[in-house]
């Protein structure tokens, strides 16, 4: 890693071993010495500090999208290459992806799935889901708890949700994992591909259920936003389909990190896991410091909508930023200790962002969290690492790919 203070640039392949297995040391550096730095890699302005990044999330004068400004022409952009046309046809039109107008009237047809109630009525079946879960664990064997819990456990809740059958999960979690690909820096031509793929044959899939949930029971997420449409809002069949694929997507991908993350972490601290969720205050103080500690969502990126000085530094319209959210929840300012996993030391993180493009699903993994880490540690209390965690090839989206545990 190199950072030029004076010329404000940092060097830093996001693809470097030791940077994957830890960023945090990197984050601290790049904080103390240029917290706004333009990261060559990626091409664009990058902050690394929690006031700055929590501001920059609210500040109308930022969005995730242009086009109901300018179009791509009008901003000096390439075209959309046909190759990847098919995916951004879909993904453009997300929730995560809409500003203004658009966004309010699709973030409150999707906060349908997310009332109070409605997470709270979640309980019974995501406690049963754990147990079940952790009834199969091997007793005197290692496993891949990646495997065995951190991915089934909020896959089987969104695909609930969603009203599809549990068996629909595997093949969901394949196309969900290519399209997430799109993200990640350095993608290739086969990663490109592959996520085109799919993202036809879940559009396909989404549609099949559409039309079954016209004519036939109206359960889950698909059902209720088609009583919505009948009642007069207005969504499009290809919006259903975008933002059903957004829910799994984004409903699954950060929390099987964050609970890979989690666990790991507990299990690398020596905190006996009875102190960690003695009560129930106890366990919502390890869970935000879960998030906090080790954020699944990394890097958040945001465009400018008008010329504009943000943070000692001029973006033009249509230039991109980059908020690095784990880097914020790992400032000092508001984690004392910010590399030691200490729950109750803060208040704050910036793990679900913040702004009208706030988390729209926080609520539903915390509760994932809330029940299924609690459950696991008390029914494993002598769980251990069997090898040191496998950390995917992706510092975007920051996960565990492989953690073999005993549990006993």
């Amino acid at each position: 890693m190199k950072i030029d203070r004076e010329a404000k640039t940092l060097d830093l392949d996001p693809h470097d071993p030791d940077f994957l297995a830890d960023p945090y040391p990197a984050w601290r550096i790049i904080r103390e010495t240029a917290p706004v730095v333009f990261w060559k890699q990626y091409g664009f302005w990058c902050l690394f500090e929690y006031g700055t990044i929590s501001a920059a999330l609210r500040d109308p004068r930022l969005g995730r999208s242009l086009t109901h400004l300018a179009t791509r022409e009008e901003l000096g952009w390439d075209p959309v290459p046909d190759a990847v046309k098919p995916f951004y046809a879909v993904d453009d039109l997300t929730l995560l992806e809409q500003e203004g107008a658009s966004h309010t009237r699709l973030r409150r047809l999707m906060n349908r799935a997310f009332v109070t109630s409605q997470i709270a009525a979640l309980v019974p079946r995501l406690t049963g889901i754990v147990n079940d879960l952790i009834d199969k664990f091997p007793e005197h064997a290692p496993f891949d708890l990646i495997t065995a819990f951190a991915t089934p456990v909020p896959l089987r809740i969104i695909t609930g949700m969603l009203g599809v059958p549990d068996e629909s999960g595997p093949q969901l979690l394949e196309w969900s994992h290519r399209m997430v690909r799109m993200y990640h820096f350095g993608r290739t031509t086969e990663d490109e591909a592959l996520a085109v793929a799919a993202t036809r044959d879940f559009s396909d899939f989404i549609r099949e259920f559409l039309t079954l949930r016209a004519t036939g029971s109206r359960e889950g997420l698909i059902g209720r936003l088609l009583n919505a449409r009948d009642d007069g809002e207005q969504i499009t069949d290809d919006e259903l389909v975008a933002n059903c694929i957004l829910l799994l997507n984004a409903g699954h991908e950060a929390t099987v990190h964050a609970l890979g993350n989690g666990v790991s972490a507990i299990l690398d601290s020596g905190i006996p896991p009875e102190t960690l969720f003695a009560s129930e205050k106890a366990v919502t103080k390890t869970v935000e410091e879960c998030l906090r500690f080790d954020t699944p969502l990394q890097l958040f990126t945001r465009y400018a909508l008008e010329d504009l000085d943000i943070s000692g530094i001029h973006l033009k319209r249509g230039e991109k930023i980059g908020l690095l959210l784990g880097a914020g929840s790992h400032d000092p300012a508001i984690a004392p200790r910010p590399d030691l996993f200490s729950p109750g030391q803060a208040t704050r993180h910036l793990t679900f962002g913040g702004g009208i493009h706030f988390c729209l699903g926080a609520p539903l993994a915390r509760l994932e969290m809330q029940i299924a880490l609690p459950l696991l540690f008390r029914r494993c209390p002598e769980l251990r690492l069997e090898t040191p965690p496998v950390r995917a090839d992706s510092f975007h989206f920051r996960g565990v790919e492989s953690l073999m545990v005993r549990k006993t």
